[in-house]
């Protein structure tokens, strides 16, 4: 999945341009319970105001707190300038980006602002990957790392009408292996069909029901 894919459209994000005043940014911020506000200078990126950057700019300021949120703008808070995303990334790429900060802008070729992918958006999107929100039986294996492995797994579960709920992979140290967790509908099946996995060469490592 891309990021453009997740990406919630500029019609439906909250921004503010770069003439805004602190005092009203923050305001927005507060009023929509939102953690970054994403800053336009007409239709074009200029970065993201957050309260941490307003309350960090207050306690170098010297100012009094009236005085600086109504005689600051925006712009001059922002951060993230040059930190945005074009919308083809691949979505698990930002989680690191996104760790320590709530959103990121995403941009065209000309730097017009289209929309914004949050914190959230990414991990909503893992949870869905793992289908962490349905209930079922998850199971975790390791195979051998050969040709058609996925394949044959994919039959074995078909042979026992499983309905698949989610599958990850993952790489084990040792290159030849890798670890799957699959999630599956709970059935009354299961250890048959862990049974059929083990005859062809998976390794179950646990059967968790969610």
């Amino acid at each position: 999945m891309f990021v453009k894919n997740i990406m919630i459209p500029k019609h439906e994000c909250f921004v503010a341009q770069v003439t805004v005043t602190l005092k009203d940014a923050l305001e927005i911020l507060e009023k929509q319970q939102i953690d970054g506000l994403p800053i336009l200078n007409g239709d074009k990126y200029a970065g993201v105001a957050t309260r941490f950057n307003i309350y960090e700019g207050f306690f170098k300021s010297g100012k009094q707190r009236e005085d600086y949120l109504t005689s600051t703008t925006v712009n001059d808070i922002v951060s993230h300038k040059d930190k945005f995303l074009l919308g083809g990334e691949l979505f698990e790429k930002t989680l690191l980006d996104l760790k320590d900060f709530p959103l990121l802008a995403v941009v065209d070729d000309h730097n017009t602002f289209l929309g914004v992918v949050t914190r959230s958006d990414i991990l909503s999107s893992f949870e869905s990957a793992f289908g962490v929100n349905r209930p079922g039986v998850r199971i975790a294996f390791t195979s051998v790392e050969t040709e058609g492995r996925i394949a044959r797994l994919s039959e074995i579960a078909h042979q026992f009408h499983e309905h698949i709920i989610s599958l990850v992979t993952f790489d084990e140290t040792d290159k030849l292996v890798r670890r799957i967790v699959m999630k599956i509908e709970k059935k009354d099946n299961i250890a048959r069909f862990t049974k059929k996995l083990e005859e062809h060469g998976f390794r179950i490592l646990s059967i968790q029901e969610d």
